[in-house]
């Protein structure tokens, strides 16, 4: 069996708000000195969603045609690499790079259209898991776009997944609790932060993903063409909103005098 998990490098979420800052005019976060980017939350779930399936189903079978193997895939630039070592310390066993100035400021339908091309470049995948989103635009799309091109079923924010011979059984966070879904294999599922805390990199499976490899393909690697234009959107404005509060002191004689002065200020400020 062979799983692709999809990652994505992003700003770190835990920065602190006051240092955080826009290029406004460049319409793009300002990268901050000594920060590094991190894999997002979700897709760290997804890795973790993988090396169950891997644990359950692959160590303990010696047929070779039960082996489970897990590629790791994320379009970036050449420092992604860090992230992809960090999943193989997890236990992932390749690393997948999609790497090329054309894939800069990609949007949601641009992302899914390349790392579907990846996926079918790669072959005989049966499983992809993602995140249920990146926890920098928080959009969701971009799995479910790729399971469109691929043409394969799509299962979303799955809490626990199972594979049981060439289907998948996920349990689906509901608003009001979970349902159990499956279908057959090809398939894609997105993985919600229910599924629990992904496991730690041990030293020794750090020093092992040292020997792992990761495989870097441009835009030629995947046969696409170098006028990209199926790319659907355009920044107007990017910027931090002004939060400052102006507060004002109601006060009157009487609960009535001070209830109509309060409607009269909303009045004012067109809120009712």
């Amino acid at each position: 069996m062979h799983i692709v998990v999809l990652i994505k490098q992003i700003f770190d979420p835990d920065v602190a708000t006051t240092v955080f800052r826009i290029d406004e005019e460049a319409r793009a976060i300002v990268p901050l000195p000594g920060v590094s980017p991190v894999t997002s939350p979700f897709d760290e779930q997804a890795v973790e969603a993988a090396m169950r399936i891997k644990d359950a189903y692959g160590q303990n079978l010696e047929s070779e045609k039960n082996h489970v193997r897990v590629t790791v895939v994320t379009m970036a630039e050449e420092t992604a690499r860090v992230a992809i070592k960090g999943e193989l310390a997890r236990g992932a066993d390749e690393g997948l790079l999609l790497a090329d100035p054309l894939f800069a400021n990609a949007d949601a339908v641009l992302t899914a259209n390349i790392l579907a091309t990846a996926i079918r470049k790669l072959g005989d995948v049966d499983l992809i898991i993602a995140g249920r989103q990146a926890a920098d635009k928080d959009l969701g799309v971009v799995g479910l776009g790729i399971a469109q091109l691929l043409d394969i079923p799509a299962i979303t924010y799955a809490c626990d997944i199972e594979i049981d011979n060439k289907t998948v059984v996920v349990e689906r966070v509901l608003e009001d609790g979970t349902e159990k879904v499956q279908t057959q294999l090809p398939a894609l599922v997105t993985i919600s932060h229910e599924l629990g805390k992904p496991r730690y990199a041990g030293l020794r499976e750090t020093m092992r993903a040292a020997r792992k490899s990761i495989n870097v393909w441009n835009a030629s690697d995947l046969g696409i063409d170098t006028d990209i234009g199926y790319g659907r959107q355009h920044i107007e404005e990017l910027f931090i909103p002004d939060n400052k509060v102006n507060c004002e002191l109601i006060q009157g004689d009487t609960p009535d005098d001070v209830a109509f002065q309060l409607a009269t200020r909303l009045k004012e400020a067109d809120l009712i």
